[in-house]
C-alpha cells in the first residue's frame, strides 16, 4: 500500500506535462481575437500561406529548421493561438510551445481550411 501512495504522489507532483493546449473552434478564436494581448501564429508552409492568412497572424513555418528559435522570440507570458491547414501540425506546434514554456496556448482544431470553409475572413500575407 505504501508503494501505491508513493507512486501516486510521484506522478501527481512530478507531472509537469499536465499543461496542455486548449483545442478551440472558430467561434472561440473570434472571441480570442478581440483580446489585445493575443498572439496568433500560422505554422503553414509558404506555399499554403500564399493563399491567405487570418488577419494579424505571425507566420512561422513549422517545418523551418529554425522554428523553435523563431517561436521563442514571441512572448511566452501572453496567450497564443496557433493554426495550420487542418489541425495536425498545429497540435504538434502546440506541444513544442508547451516545451518552450508558453503558458496559455490555443489550437484551432480545424485549422485554416475550417476557418475559410465556415466563411470567416482572411487576408493575403503582407
Amino acid at each position: 500500500m505504501k508503494w501505491v501512495w508513493i507512486a501516486f504522489f510521484a506522478f501527481a507532483c512530478g507531472s509537469t506535462d499536465a499543461q496542455k493546449a486548449s483545442r478551440i473552434g472558430n467561434e472561440k478564436l473570434v472571441e480570442l481575437l478581440k483580446t489585445p494581448d493575443l498572439q496568433l501564429l500560422d505554422v503553414r508552409t509558404p506555399e499554403e500561406v500564399s493563399y491567405g492568412i487570418i488577419e494579424t497572424a505571425t507566420v512561422i513555418d513549422f517545418y523551418d529548421p529554425e522554428f523553435a528559435a523563431k517561436v521563442s522570440q514571441l512572448d511566452k507570458d501572453k496567450p497564443i493561438a496557433v493554426y495550420c491547414a487542418a489541425g495536425g501540425r498545429s497540435a504538434n506546434a502546440s506541444k513544442k510551445l508547451i516545451d518552450l514554456g508558453f503558458k496559455e496556448i490555443y489550437d484551432l482544431k480545424e485549422g485554416y481550411r475550417g476557418w475559410t470553409g465556415a466563411g470567416y475572413p482572411t487576408v493575403k500575407d503582407k
